[in-house]
């Protein structure tokens, strides 16, 4: 039995726009930025908000620089509240004593998803803004995975629960 397969076919449509948005807070490198742009670009992400340097990297960004609204802005609290008042789900991805596990969050299509610096994660100002708080499992050493595969992880689980937009 044979099978015909078709390299980089075209991506899928959505029914309707993702109301899914990334909030960065300042991250350290503008790889994992690049990298998380790209992301969340496949996932049909059109709006990123972050503070802190917001340079890419355009290798690694590829098409996602050019397909997602990027916004700097000084601090997160005022943007978080922005959100809020339209209506928005805030949900960060932190390891916290309160997390979900990514695995059984059921995601408002209407999410705003926070994501920390590499190395200080979300802090407590910023949590205390959030609604929900999702962690990924670690079952290895470190016990976080990379800001960037996070992120990645988080998007892909957004969009398998909400696959039209």
């Amino acid at each position: 039995m044979s099978f015909e397969h078709q390299r980089h076919k075209p991506p899928r449509e959505l029914a309707q726009p993702r109301e899914l948005l990334v909030v960065c807070a300042p991250l350290r490198s503008n790889v994992n930025l690049s990298r998380i742009v790209r992301a969340a670009s496949c996932c049909g992400v059109s709006r990123l908000l972050c503070t802190g340097p917001t340079k890419l990297d355009r290798k690694i960004a590829r098409d996602g620089a050019d397909a997602i609204a990027i916004e700097s802005h000084r601090t997160l609290p005022p943007v978080l509240a922005e959100l809020k008042r339209e209506g928005y789900r805030l949900v960060g991805l932190e390891q916290t004593t309160g997390s979900h596990d990514l695995h059984h969050f059921e995601f408002p299509r209407r999410t705003a998803l926070v994501i920390g610096n590499e190395r200080t994660g979300l802090t407590p100002e910023l949590l205390s803004h959030l609604h929900d708080v999702v962690e990924i499992p670690v079952w290895g050493m470190p016990f976080s995975y990379n800001v960037a595969t996070a992120t990645a992880m988080a998007l892909y689980e957004y969009c398998r629960q909400w696959p039209t937009g």
